[in-house]
């Protein structure tokens, strides 16, 4: 009876090998490449240079960047994976035109340019566009675009993505873009990245077909500037997406001093033409306006939002939102703003607002129940308003 059992029990465990073990081809099939720029850190590298690995690479393959620092501009085609170690930094010397917008073909210089690729990850890599030599409005400077393609990038550093002096009010200068066009999907992951020291948005993600998964990030923005209106975030024109658990401060344009006089503002976080978006658990603070929603059926919850600059913590311009758990400090004109039908507002704490709930008059069905409200004068007002979706500034 033991031998039978023995012979039950080594059978089962060599068909559960056959199972479990990769098939040899599955082993063989993606590769390690090796780039050093001086090969000093990694002196068996095949590579130079980050590109010369990319073209050899084939798809699925797993490209080491040694430490060093890189001048070379960057286009990714395939699945790839770009590993880096900590330390090495891509910095492109006079950035050149390498692709164009999938909106209106405006000319764009990407320092990491991955297009019509299905599986891209970049991570670990500082990008620092501190020498883009561009002096002009045109092109588009940029950190990492992926247009028509899906991935990811992960604890990346993207900084220094503006342009030089008397270049400052050119909309110009974002850390990471994704965009889609054409019928065409992306969909990105940003994950446990800094981004700092752009021009005009720190994240941004646009276009019908966009879907981006923006997490735990630190951005921030350049602080009180008379350039660029600076977003943190942004999700726009049809994009998609979850923006959750990210720190995102400094985004201020400056002339925007007086609600009344105010043309532009600036956004820690925007959504703008963009239904269904999630914006949950983010610190939001030192803006015009913190959180700023101009779309349809939005959930805002759980988040942080501080010193509004001018405006609102949350400011939300369409229908149908859930603004719910949300702590609310320092508001300037309300905690809370809202202008639009069928939204509801519940169990947020209001603290230190000259108004903690500003509803304009026009707005129909809202609910607005069960928030706490701190050093507010008055709780909840509905006068008639203006609103500010044509103050925006978004990047396209």
């Amino acid at each position: 009876m033991k031998a039978k059992f023995f012979q039950y029990s080594k059978c089962a465990l060599l068909c559960l090998a056959v199972v479990v073990l990769p098939h040899p081809r599955m082993i063989a099939s993606a590769s390690q490449l090796v780039v050093d720029d001086d090969k000093a850190e990694c002196p068996h590298a095949g590579f130079t240079h980050i590109q010369d690995a990319i073209n050899s690479a084939a798809a699925g393959d797993r490209i080491r960047i040694c430490q060093g620092t890189y001048a070379e501009q960057l286009t990714i085609q395939k699945s790839l994976t770009l590993d880096a170690d900590s330390g090495a930094i891509l910095m492109p010397g006079v950035m050149h035109q390498n692709t164009v917008s999938l909106f209106d073909s405006a000319p764009i210089a990407a320092a990491i340019l991955v297009q019509n690729a299905p599986n891209v990850t970049v991570r670990g890599l500082i990008v620092d566009g501190a020498n883009n030599g561009i002096s002009a409005c045109a092109p588009d400077l940029e950190g990492i675009t992926f247009q028509n393609a899906s991935g990811s990038i992960e604890k990346t550093a993207v900084r220094n993505f503006k342009l030089g002096s008397g270049l400052e009010g050119c909309q110009s200068g974002t850390g990471i873009f994704v965009q889609s066009g054409g019928g065409t999907i992306s969909n990105v992951e940003i994950e446990d990245c800094t981004i700092h020291d752009y021009q005009k948005n720190g994240i941004t993600a646009d276009e019908v077909g966009t879907n981006a998964s923006i997490r735990h990030n630190v951005v921030t923005g350049l602080g009180p500037t008379t350039g660029a209106a600076q977003n943190g975030i942004q999700i726009g024109f049809g994009a998609e997406g979850v923006i959750e658990r990210n720190l995102v401060t400094n985004n201020i344009w400056s002339p925007c001093s007086v609600a009344a006089t105010c043309q532009f503002v600036a956004t820690n976080i925007l959504v703008t033409q963009s239904d269904g978006v999630e914006i949950s658990r983010n610190r939001a603070g030192i803006s015009q306006v913190a959180i700023f929603v101009a779309g349809n059926n939005a959930s805002v919850l759980r988040n942080e939002t501080f010193a509004a600059f001018v405006f609102d913590g949350v400011r939300i311009e369409g229908n149908q939102a859930h603004v719910r758990d949300n702590q609310v400090f320092n508001g300037a004109e309300a905690g809370i703003f809202l202008l639009g039908n069928n939204n509801v507002v519940r169990e947020n704490v209001i603290t230190e607002a000259p108004i903690g709930i500003l509803k304009d008059t026009s707005s129909m069905g809202d609910l607005i129940a069960a928030n706490l409200f701190f050093d507010t004068p008055i709780k909840v007002q509905d006068p008639p308003s203006a609103g500010l979706a044509k103050a925006l500034q978004p990047k396209r």
